[in-house]
């Protein structure tokens, strides 16, 4: 399986429509992966808290529309990282939308840990309330955002739910990149899963970003990262190494926690 990871770089100076046409340039370069992912909220930048509100997208909005012709053109099933989405019924939602090869829409994944400590996406965005998985020919993928990626429950519902490739989407700073490599690694590790965590480049909001996207075996080998600016991270992986190591090390059928409620004494 190759997968294409584009870490994109959000230029402060650069409009969200000239956002928008980039992207969906550097998708359609993609033809010939089975998968591409976009960072989280790349069309505003995750630390432009002001701009969320401003640009704010009904669910099937510019960015849906761009991104369903972007993947159809280039024939890739295409986590569209994530847009700050509008419901009309309810709060703003951090929300990732994924395509089939088609165009057509596979999976809507509203982020569910909010980052900010009573402050910034905490409070300006609601919280996601359901874990998605989303089938493609060679594996399941399980979704996530970037702050979700501190939560190791999450990941164990979505490996539950049939996850063999965790992706994480994410606008990460850079300070604190070093928690980044560390917990796509751990997330790797103790899910016996492949991680596919993609990252912005540039600077949001004066915040600079890690980059440093990231691509980790079932046994936490790193296959492949990049460097702090714009790029586009290729790898080909064999998503059948996820079922050998759960059968060769079923660290996961030891579980003793987590598995039904505790019983009433």
């Amino acid at each position: 399986m190759r997968a294409s990871v584009i870490q994109i770089a959000v230029n402060e100076d650069e409009s969200v429509e000239a956002r928008r046409r980039r992207a969906v340039t550097m998708v359609r370069e993609q033809a010939g992966a089975d998968l591409v992912v976009l960072p989280e909220l790349w069309t505003t930048g995750a630390f432009a808290y002001e701009e969320f509100g401003r640009e704010a997208e009904p669910l099937e909005g510019p960015t849906y529309e761009a991104m369903a012709k972007a993947a159809s053109d280039a024939g890739v099933w295409l986590h569209a990282g994530s847009i700050p989405e509008r419901d009309p019924d309810g709060p703003l939602y951090n929300t990732s939308l994924v395509f089939s090869p088609s165009g057509d829409l596979a999976a809507v994944y509203r982020k569910i840990h909010r980052f900010g400590f009573d402050q910034g996406e905490a409070v300006l965005m609601g919280a996601g309330a359901e874990l998605v998985t989303v089938r493609l020919p060679a594996t399941t993928l399980g979704l996530s955002t970037c702050y979700d990626l501190r939560f190791p429950e999450l990941y164990r519902g979505l490996v539950d739910a049939g996850a063999e490739t965790l992706v994480v989407s994410a606008g990460w700073p850079e300070r604190r990149r070093s928690h980044w490599t560390l917990l796509a690694r751990a997330r790797a590790v103790e899910n016996q899963s492949f991680v596919l965590a993609c990252a912005t480049a540039g600077t949001h909001a004066g915040v600079p970003q890690a980059g440093h996207s990231i691509v980790v075996d079932p046994w936490g080998e790193v296959l492949a990262e990049a460097g702090a600016g714009e790029e586009v991270l290729t790898v080909e992986f064999d998503p059948g190494k996820v079922a050998t190591t759960r059968e060769r090390f079923p660290a996961l059928k030891d579980r003793m926690l987590g598995l039904q409620p505790p019983r009433r004494p």
